[in-house]
Parts: C-alpha cells; sequence; structure tokens
C-alpha cells in the first residue's frame, strides 16, 4: 500500500467575513502527482499558502511525514520545495550563485551545495548558462531557475502555483521535461494550473475546489465518469442542418446531447463507438459532410461542468 506523504484535514481559513478555505481535506500519497485547480478566488492560494507554512489555518492540521505543518520553524518544511507564482530570484547574481544561496539557506554547503547545483542545473537545462545572470534570461529560463532552486535541498513535495504563466510552448516544454523527469524518480508534487491540459498531462490525481470547499478528489479515470459524455464527435456540413434533425439525432443509441452551430454539428456521446451510427444516421438523411473528428471529453468539460461557467474576479 502506498504510503501518505501529506496529510490535509479540515482546513478552513477566513479573512473576516469571507470564508476563503472551508473544511479542506485531501492527501497525497508518495510518489503522487496531485493536480489543485479551481476558479479564481475558490481558495487555491490560501490553501497553497497554509501547505507551505505561510499562512496560519483557522481550524484543520496539516501534516508531512507526520509532522505538523506551521507557521513557525519546523522541520517538516524543510521538506517542501515551493514555486511561487512570482519569480523568487536575484537578477544580479548569476544562476549558479542564486542557487547557492538557495542551498546556504537550507544549511548546504561546500562540494555538497555545488554537486546539487550541478545536477538541478542540468535538470532544468540550464548548465551552460550557469555563469550567467537572470537579468539576461528570458521568461521561460527564468521559470525553469525558479525551479532549479525549489530543487537545491532535495525536498519530498514539490509545490508548484502556476509555473507556466507567460512563457512560451517550448519553454513550457521544457518544464514539462523537467517535471516528468522528477516524477520518474518517483517523487510527489502539487501543481496548481489554469491549463487544464497541464493538469491532464502531470496530475494522477485531481483536487477541484471552488468556494472554499472540496467538489473533487478523484483520478481522473474517476472524473471522466461523472459526465454522462465520454466523448464528442464534431461534424462539418457542407449545409446548415435543418432543425428537425437534433431531436432524431439526440434519440440515437449512445447520443447524449446534441448541438448546431453553422454548418457545424456537436455530438456528445456516452461512449466513441456510437459515433459510426451517427454518422450511417446522417448518410441516410443525405447529409454532405466536409470533415468529422471525434474526441474524449477533457478536463475542462468536466471543470466547467462543477464549477459552472460564469465569470470569476
Amino acid at each position: 500500500m502506498t504510503s501518505v506523504l501529506l496529510q490535509v484535514l479540515h482546513l478552513s481559513k477566513a479573512y473576516g467575513a469571507r470564508r476563503a478555505v472551508d473544511d479542506v481535506s485531501f492527501k497525497v500519497a508518495a510518489g503522487q502527482t496531485v493536480g489543485l485547480i479551481g476558479p479564481n478566488g475558490a481558495g487555491k492560494s490560501s490553501t497553497v499558502g497554509m501547505l507551505c507554512g505561510l499562512l496560519t489555518p483557522d481550524a484543520g492540521s496539516i501534516t508531512l511525514s507526520g509532522s505538523a505543518i506551521t507557521t513557525g520553524p519546523c522541520a517538516a518544511k524543510r521538506q517542501i520545495g515551493f514555486v511561487p507564482q512570482d519569480l523568487a530570484l536575484y537578477d544580479d547574481l548569476p544562476a549558479r550563485d542564486n542557487l547557492l544561496l538557495f542551498a546556504a539557506l537550507y544549511g548546504i554547503k561546500g562540494a555538497e551545495a555545488r554537486r546539487r547545483c550541478d545536477q538541478v542545473l542540468e535538470l532544468v537545462q540550464l548548465h551552460e548558462r550557469a555563469l550567467d545572470k537572470p537579468a539576461t534570461f528570458s521568461g521561460g529560463m527564468k521559470r525553469r531557475l525558479n525551479i532549479a532552486a525549489a530543487l537545491m535541498h532535495d525536498p519530498a513535495l514539490l509545490i508548484l502555483d502556476e509555473p507556466t504563466v507567460g512563457v512560451d510552448p517550448q519553454s513550457r516544454n521544457a518544464i514539462f521535461d523537467t517535471l516528468e523527469q522528477w516524477q520518474r524518480q518517483g517523487r510527489s508534487l502539487i501543481y496548481t494550473s489554469h491549463y487544464m491540459e497541464e493538469v491532464e498531462r502531470l496530475a494522477d490525481h485531481i483536487v477541484i475546489i471552488d468556494h472554499g470547499k472540496v467538489l473533487a478528489d478523484e483520478t481522473p479515470a474517476a472524473l471522466h465518469r461523472r459526465l454522462p459524455a465520454q466523448a464528442a464527435l464534431h461534424v462539418e456540413l457542407a449545409a446548415a442542418a435543418p432543425a428537425a434533425w437534433l431531436a432524431p439525432m439526440a434519440a440515437l443509441p449512445g447520443v447524449t446531447g446534441v448541438a448546431a452551430n453553422a454548418n457545424a454539428l456537436e455530438v456528445l456521446l456516452a461512449d466513441g463507438s456510437a459515433a459510426l451510427g451517427v454518422m450511417a444516421w446522417l448518410q441516410g438523411q443525405g447529409a454532405h459532410a466536409l470533415h468529422f473528428a471525434t474526441a474524449r471529453t477533457k478536463l475542462e468539460d468536466i471543470f466547467l461542468n462543477l464549477t459552472g461557467r460564469s465569470l470569476r474576479d
């Protein structure tokens, strides 16, 4: 049985009359990557702040390897590597010196600090820029150095808060490469992001929070089973589908919903195999399909289904 690394129980935090975090509980197993997602104002930042010992909970407890995490000095916090959304680097110090400084804060010095520095620079693909200052780096390179700083003390748990904000696709992919290497070493991560495709790529467990409460705490497969539609069929037609087609299509075996938009049809399916029956039905009606494609429902569909589509501040 996989051991529990991080245990969060009944965590709450209020700011005046507003309860930002309301009885939140979840856990992170050793070697697991948990995606922590929610709309703006859902309580993610306050939760992460308490996990890192930066904020004091009003109620509840957080333990890492059985030791409590508190806002004061505690051994458990030394097992956490935190990558904040805002860069935590000294622009005028060479990359290597930045990392040696963070190592020194954890009491790592001399040959061990230099060895760790070489390891993490190689991991984030910045070894050739070790003597250059972050002021000369691109945004993506700074993000990777920010991750390297959080890895200098070889943490048991790495917490990343929106680590790919404002970076180009190549840099985002390099960050993923780094994190996937970390995963292959059996390390644990908590990953927060507004980019659902990132969470789908990295996480083997997902926690969705909104209005300070946990709405889901499940594997990606279990989350997908929450939706009646497991796949979607997109069909582009030579001419708009008559409105009279929509009800009969919705009644076809395996179809859970149909929507028309100009010359396109979006058909939600209980299973991808139902697409064949839909296409055969359209052919029988004399429809001329210019293009069609099927896709599995995405985490974004599940997220919107649970949290709603209204805009947040």
